[in-house]
């Protein structure tokens, strides 16, 4: 049961709900509510890693950058975090909560030793788990913030850039993973 209202789910963050650098994902999410881009948008994503083929998952389009696998990963990773800070803050949670460095995550994961299709599938748990957060919250509760590496953060914006990092991954997937 949905108790969070259209308006607010489908209100943009205003800019004083994120720190600007995350204006590059809220930007790419069309508008619509948050909640329902969230659960269409992975449909697309793992038709997307579903159409690689396995023997493709450990290819990096240049010297130095993640393998598609790494990069799927990645994507588990970033969405935790965001919607893990989401939880704490919609629980009126005060705490400042710290940042975190993706290279040091992706060199610690291992993601190169799992299948492509595993982690397809750990994207889809991950990404239902934060649909079923979201969609649980109050108006109140989707618009409280806190603080995330030392930058404030509503809850709602937390969800835009989900789906913006999100979106911005499959871009470069598509544009410079799948065409090479």
């Amino acid at each position: 049961m949905t108790v969070v209202s259209q308006s607010v789910r489908a209100q943009r963050p205003e800019a004083d709900e994120f720190t600007s650098y995350y204006a590059r994902y809220i930007d790419r999410v069309p508008d619509g509510d948050i909640v329902r881009t969230l659960d269409e948008q992975i449909i697309e994503t793992l038709a997307l890693l579903a159409s690689v083929p396995e023997e493709r998952g450990g290819f990096r389009y240049a010297e130095g950058k993640w393998s598609i696998r790494q990069v799927v990963g990645h994507m588990c990773d970033v969405e935790r975090i965001f919607v893990y800070r989401a939880t704490r803050f919609a629980r009126n949670d005060r705490t400042e909560l710290p940042g975190f460095d993706e290279n040091d995550y992706v060199a610690n994961a291992r993601f190169d030793d799992r299948t492509l299709a595993g982690l397809a599938d750990e994207l889809e748990a991950v990404r239902w788990a934060s649909v079923a957060l979201f969609d649980s919250l109050s108006d109140d509760e989707f618009l409280r913030r806190g603080v995330a590496n030392h930058a404030p953060a509503s809850v709602r914006a937390l969800a835009w850039i989900a789906a913006g990092h999100e979106q911005h991954h499959v871009n470069i997937l598509r544009t410079r993973y799948l065409t090479a």
